[in-house]
């Protein structure tokens, strides 16, 4: 759940920037048949199992409308949910309810998608030491939304974004002139409270990271063979991340290796959405 400064900074206006875009100068469709404020009160309902996730931004979305829209809420994020069952009853303004319906379910449906896809490779790496991680291959002014449902599925957020690490990836061992260079300047500019992590593709890459002090070393693109073989050089010098194409299909085949973390961009970016409406609209 978002604090109040977090929902009023930061969420609120892309909630507003979200209604703006879905409602240019009138919604043409309820003006024409709902011309008059009229109570009334809706029902939403899963469509089929799995996580909620974005409650609070999906009654946000009618408050801004309305602030006296009011709520039951019967479930909260995180929690499991089935198909059929009735989520939430909403009471408001029937104009309010019709205008801001798509928006709502739009930011419940892609977070609630999100937290059912994290909650399912999450229980793939139950019983190791493995933390599963986010990245940012997030949709541009959702991130903030969508990192929130990787936490309600039981995983763990990545860096936020370019201020809130040091990740030197094969661009900028590139533009460094090497592994060892980039380690060194990283080291000599970043904050030392922050730790270095670095991205590497090939054996030799590992055994340089590990000489220059790498924190933490990324496996990228890595067969399993090579990736043991790395971790027998690394031999805990550092924390150990695995990345790259990593999806449910496949996430299985890592928890044997010991590995700290596994990041994997699918978590958000591949993730359905969860089939959520808002059913059964009539007058009070």
């Amino acid at each position: 759940m978002f604090d109040p400064v977090t929902l009023k900074l930061n969420v609120d206006p892309l909630i507003e920037g979200a209604l703006k875009e879905d409602i240019s100068s009138e919604d043409v469709s309820t003006n024409s048949v709902m011309p008059h404020p009229q109570a009334g009160e809706a029902d939403l309902i899963c469509k089929e199992d799995g996580i909620i996730c974005g409650m609070q931004v999906f009654c946000r979305t009618f408050e801004l409308l309305d602030p006296d829209t009011k709520f039951e809420l019967f479930v909260k994020d995180g929690d499991e949910v089935k198909k059929g069952q009735l989520m939430a009853k909403v009471h408001g303004d029937i104009r309010v309810l019709l205008c801001g319906e798509r928006t709502g379910l739009n930011y419940l449906q892609r977070m609630s998608g999100i937290a059912t896809y994290t909650h399912q490779v999450a229980a793939l790496l139950e019983g190791s030491k493995t933390k599963l991680l986010d990245t940012r291959k997030t949709t541009p002014n959702n991130r903030i939304f969508e990192k929130y449902a990787v936490t309600c599925g039981g995983g763990h957020n990545h860096r936020y974004n370019l201020s809130d690490g040091v990740l030197l990836k094969d661009n900028h061992i590139g533009a460094a002139g090497g592994v060892k260079e980039a380690i060194t300047a990283a080291k000599a500019y970043a904050p030392f409270v922050r730790k270095i992590e670095v991205e590497v593709e090939t054996l030799d890459q590992v055994k340089e990271a590990v000489e220059a002090g790498a924190d933490i070393i990324m496996l990228d693109n890595m067969d399993h063979e090579t990736m043991l073989t790395a971790m027998g050089i690394i031999d805990g010098k550092a924390e150990v991340e695995v990345s790259g194409n990593v999806t449910k299909e496949n996430i299985a085949k890592i928890t044997d290796l010991g590995v700290d973390y596994v990041s994997s961009g699918a978590l958000t970016h591949s993730a359905p959405i969860l089939d959520i409406s808002l059913k059964n609209l009539h007058a009070v």
